[in-house]
């Protein structure tokens, strides 16, 4: 049930997040027919996964008291998590401070800007993305009336996905009569597989739930690293504190040229416009559904659109290797969206 809107501040945006639908696609992989279920992101607030996130954080936020009114909300992030606080934030009349790695898209950048964020772009001299949550927690430490969101650290951030991500793909799988057997998902802050994981393996315990992580920088199966990769928001260059990988399946590596090809030919066939994390979700989902079998119901997240991607590989050539999974892939356009009842939102 939706929560019952009282003094929080945050209670009026909880109609611009979550209850989103559940993509049904369709393939022919190693000639068998399959199908892999993706809740489709793009359509909360701001256009991402982190809107769930962002919200339940600063509504937590409220309740503990620890974000009091005109506090500057001062958070680290690559991307969508810092659009989705900065709109939050603007929304509810806080100020907003970005500290984000000098090398994100320039879309990225424009949004933050255009919703009024002050951003700092810290250069890799800096310390990248660590640098980036050391320049956060240095500011919080220096000026009053700081709100430090701590989306690495944030029980919240897990419960978001557990209470909210987790539970709808549950009722809309079990609508149609089916049981999750595997749910995958990129690793950016951990907060989605952690959560998501938590709400599958209470109603299905034998359900796999595996991490995906860039094969160029794979920082869950070999520890932290700053090698580059182009799935923007994923692979942070250490392992978040909310990731237990003791909880979790082995990690998947999906190349991110791979994941670049995927999230093109879903735009392109499916008219599905998605972000490179999407492509690299898809590519792994179709990997566990040929190792599970061809009953076996996987589930993943589609986090984005490919709008903020409009100056990167995403919108180039990419060239394909043999090692690659996407060619062997044939996608059938017959694609589906399971809706969830607007009624029954549980975002929060």
């Amino acid at each position: 049930m939706a929560p019952v809107a009282g003094d929080n501040p945050v209670d009026r945006l909880l109609p611009l997040v979550g209850g989103t639908p559940l993509i049904e696609i369709s393939f022919r992989y190693e000639g068998r027919p399959g199908r892999v279920f993706a809740k489709y992101e793009a359509l909360n607030y701001t256009g991402s996964i982190k809107d769930r996130m962002a919200l339940h954080i600063l509504a937590r936020g409220w309740e503990s008291g620890a974000l009091v009114e005109d506090a500057v909300i001062v958070e680290a992030s690559s991307g969508n998590t810092a659009i989705s606080f900065a709109a939050f934030g603007r929304a509810l009349g806080h100020p907003v401070r970005i500290m984000m790695p000098e090398w994100m898209s320039v879309e990225r950048k424009a949004l933050l800007r255009s919703m009024g964020a002050a951003l700092h772009e810290v250069t890799a001299d800096e310390g990248g993305f660590l640098g980036s949550i050391a320049q956060a927690r240095a500011y919080g430490a220096e000026h009053s009336d700081v709100f430090l969101p701590e989306q690495f650290t944030s029980e919240a951030n897990v419960q978001a996905h557990a209470c909210g991500t987790g539970p709808e793909i549950l009722a809309q799988l079990g609508a149609e009569g089916l049981a999750p057997g595997a749910f995958v998902a990129g690793v950016g802050t951990g907060g989605t597989i952690m959560g998501v994981g938590q709400a599958m393996r209470a109603a299905h315990p034998s359900v796999r739930i595996h991490p995906v992580e860039p094969a160029e920088a794979p920082v869950l199966s070999c520890g932290p690293s700053d090698g580059h990769h182009r799935i923007q928001g994923i692979s942070d260059e250490f392992i978040p504190d909310v990731v237990d990988l003791d909880a979790l399946a082995p990690p998947l590596a999906v190349s991110d040229g791979d994941a670049i090809l995927m999230a093109q030919r879903l735009s392109c066939e499916l008219g599905l416009a998605v972000g490179i994390s999407s492509g690299a979700n898809v590519i792994a989902a179709i990997r566990t559904w040929s190792d599970l079998g061809p009953d076996a119901v996987v589930a993943t997240v589609l986090p984005d659109s490919n709008k903020k991607y409009l100056s990167t590989d995403l919108f180039r050539d990419e060239p394909t290797r043999p090692d690659y999974l996407t060619p062997r892939v044939e996608l059938f356009a017959r694609w589906r969206a399971l809706a969830f009842e607007a009624g029954e939102r549980l975002a929060r």
